[in-house]
């Protein structure tokens, strides 16, 4: 049996373990593929990049567990870039399910990475029920929306929060999101108080951002995984991100590999047993 042959007749177990070692070898080293940088991706890094140092800046962790490969490596390459320019850093959520945690969790690691100090460098404010009147609410005075932080500590006690007292003392806020809070953000925050907005979002929500992005009302827009690899690669942090479409991309070639191999087997075995003929 020649080699065609033996193609044709490959045991599908083979493809299934080639797939599964192209996911698996790009999580444990960098493959490196090309990342190109989309013009709202780079847009919001800039506005980022552009803000004084010390600028005191909101981060919100506005998504589930279940979006965590598409949505935390946007949070992680953010906060790498603010507490590397020593902005201080106050993050929130809107989601009750594991919001709040997964705050404390993200900005803790990456904070120790720059040996900022809670309290001080950053605060995590956590979750209030009913985010329309949250977001309406902190445009007057934040410590009457958040008497005290996740911790359960008062925001009269933590010296950076004496400093912050509403959306007028925010040079920028940066929604990590899985739904459609971004909406509100853009209408009542960014329309109300002109404090600029920039987003980072799961694939199958970012499609109706765009609109905004052009219109003006969003400093920029980070869309699936694809857009936390880009934004990892303009922060220089080779995250999860940058590995998982490394991962994406060698499977898609290992894929289009063995269409293009099946399709010649295909063909060279039809030529041998003649033209009409089933094997």
């Amino acid at each position: 049996m020649g080699f065609w042959d033996k193609l044709a007749n490959l045991d599908r177990r083979w493809i299934y373990l080639s797939v599964a070692i192209s996911v698996i070898f790009p999580m444990l080293f960098v493959i490196k593929f090309p990342v190109e940088i989309s013009p709202e991706a780079r847009q919001l890094y800039n506005a980022v990049e552009s803000l004084p140092d010390s600028s005191v800046v909101f981060l919100t962790f506005d998504y589930y567990p279940s979006t965590l490969a598409e949505t935390e490596p946007m949070s992680i390459a953010a906060l790498n870039q603010m507490f590397r320019k020593n902005m201080k850093v106050i993050t929130m959520t809107t989601i009750p399910l594991g919001g709040p945690s997964i705050a404390e969790r993200v900005t803790r690691m990456v904070a120790e990475k720059y040996n900022k100090v809670y309290g001080v460098d950053y605060v995590n404010l956590g979750y209030k029920a009913n985010y329309v009147a949250v977001l309406k609410g902190m445009g007057s005075s934040i410590e009457s929306i958040y008497p005290s932080d996740n911790r359960g500590t008062p925001l009269k006690d933590l010296p950076l929060m004496n400093k912050v007292k509403n959306y007028n003392d925010i040079k920028f806020i940066y929604v990590v999101a899985d739904n459609a809070i971004v909406d509100y953000w853009i209408s009542i925050v960014n329309a109300q108080y002109k404090t600029p907005v920039g987003a980072g979002m799961t694939a199958v929500m970012a499609p109706k951002m765009y609109p905004f992005v052009q219109a003006g009302q969003l400093t920029g827009l980070l869309g699936g995984m694809k857009g936390a690899a880009e934004y990892e690669e303009l922060v220089g942090v080779k995250g999860t991100a940058i590995r998982g479409m490394d991962a994406q991309s060698l499977v898609h070639l290992l894929i289009i590999g063995f269409v293009i191999l099946g399709n010649i087997s295909y063909f060279v075995t039809r030529k041998k047993t003649g033209p009409g003929v089933m094997k």
